[in-house]
């Protein structure tokens, strides 16, 4: 960790490096979904790579015993997918985090560490007339320190079921997933979610919408399941990068106040 810590910023700089050379070498128009957490049933293409890196800056405030307790956290997410066939994809993501709370101002945890990979398939069995219907099974692989938060303990699986329906120059989506929380920390095993999004292009390769979802709580104690609501932006620059940004705020007391998400995709 101190290593990252000191050639952090070094090992950054030679990342962009990489993907300009990419993106020139590798030229193609791109699409994303990002920032919105409701997934499309768009695919990369056959043979083709997508990348997709994002920021994620959560904010909690809670009473807890009489005390202000303030979760601070930030995600950086890296996703790789590849285009098996026109109409699937393997996806590979890749989470990053860094947790801190805050008891009354005073920081009583901070770490930074790896979270649970994801491995995934997008499989898109239907498309006509601008409506596209697919799923996306998939696992996580216990590779975060679950003691400490950073993952389950376990490897878990489940799926999303994938509507879309193009209305050119509006997107509408609807998610709907079931997962399997197999953990060593005693949280909820069964957890379902949906979420629906409508996005527009209001200018030629800007895309702007709104999102709202809701999922079950991982707190088996809890039966109010965590709600927000989210505004986000992608701008596809040129052929070969898509950058987006957003804000998502909670609709009740068991989702995060806000969170912000910066971001971009480049593919090739």
């Amino acid at each position: 960790m101190r290593l990252f810590k000191r050639y952090g910023e070094f090992f950054f700089k030679i990342y962009m490096v990489v993907i300009f050379l990419m993106l020139m070498v590798f030229p193609s128009i791109i699409y994303a979904a990002r920032p919105f957490i409701t997934d499309d049933t768009g695919t990369v293409g056959k043979n083709i790579i997508q990348i997709e890196t994002g920021l994620e800056s959560f904010s909690k405030k809670s009473n807890v015993d009489g005390a202000w307790v303030k979760e601070e956290d930030i995600e950086v997410s890296t996703v790789i997918t590849y285009g098996i066939k026109d109409n699937l994809d393997l996806v590979l993501g890749v989470p990053y985090v860094r947790k801190k709370t805050k008891e009354n101002g005073v920081t009583i945890f901070s770490k930074e560490k790896l979270s649970d990979i994801t491995i995934e398939a997008k499989w898109r069995f239907f498309e006509k007339d601008g409506l596209g219907i697919a799923i996306k099974p998939g696992i996580s692989v216990p590779s975060g320190d679950y003691k400490q938060g950073f993952g389950t303990g376990r490897i878990t699986y489940g799926s999303q079921f994938i509507i879309s329906k193009e209305i050119a120059p509006i997107g509408i989506h609807f998610n709907a997933g079931y997962k399997r929380n197999e953990n060593r920390i005693d949280e909820r095993r069964n957890l379902f979610s949906s979420s629906f999004s409508l996005n527009v292009e209001v200018l030629k390769d800007l895309i702007v919408g709104g999102e709202i979802g809701i999922a079950s709580s991982c707190d088996p104690e809890t039966k109010t399941g965590p709600a927000f609501f989210a505004l986000g932006a992608n701008y596809n620059m040129g052929r070969y990068l898509t950058i987006d940004g957003g804000l998502k705020l909670g609709l009740n007391k068991y989702e995060i106040d806000h969170s912000f998400i910066l971001g971009f995709t480049i593919k090739f």
